[in-house]
C-alpha cells in the first residue's frame, strides 16, 4: 500500500531530526524552501562532476561506515 503525503513528510521530518537534530532540520527545511532548490538538478550536478572511480570510491566508504546488518530500520 502506498503511504500517504503526510506519512511521508513524518518519516522524512524523524529522519532529519534524528540526523542533524530539530534545530538543523528547521534550517534545512526553510534553506530548501527559501532557494527553490531543486533535487534532481543538485543530483545531476554532483554526479557529473563526478569520475566513476570517485563514485565507487565514495560507494565503499560508505558501505564501510555504514556496513548492512540485514536489520531493516522501522520508523
Amino acid at each position: 500500500m502506498m503511504e500517504s503525503t503526510s506519512e511521508i513528510m513524518n518519516k522524512g521530518m524523524k529522519c532529519l531530526m534524528e540526523q542533524m537534530g530539530i534545530i538543523e532540520a528547521e534550517r534545512f527545511i526553510s534553506v530548501i524552501i527559501r532557494v527553490k532548490f531543486d533535487y534532481t538538478k543538485w543530483q545531476r550536478d554532483y554526479f557529473d562532476a563526478k569520475t566513476p572511480m570517485e563514485i565507487r570510491e565514495e560507494a565503499f566508504q560508505f558501505e564501510r561506515e555504514h556496513p548492512f546488518t540485514g536489520d531493516a530500520i522501522r520508523l
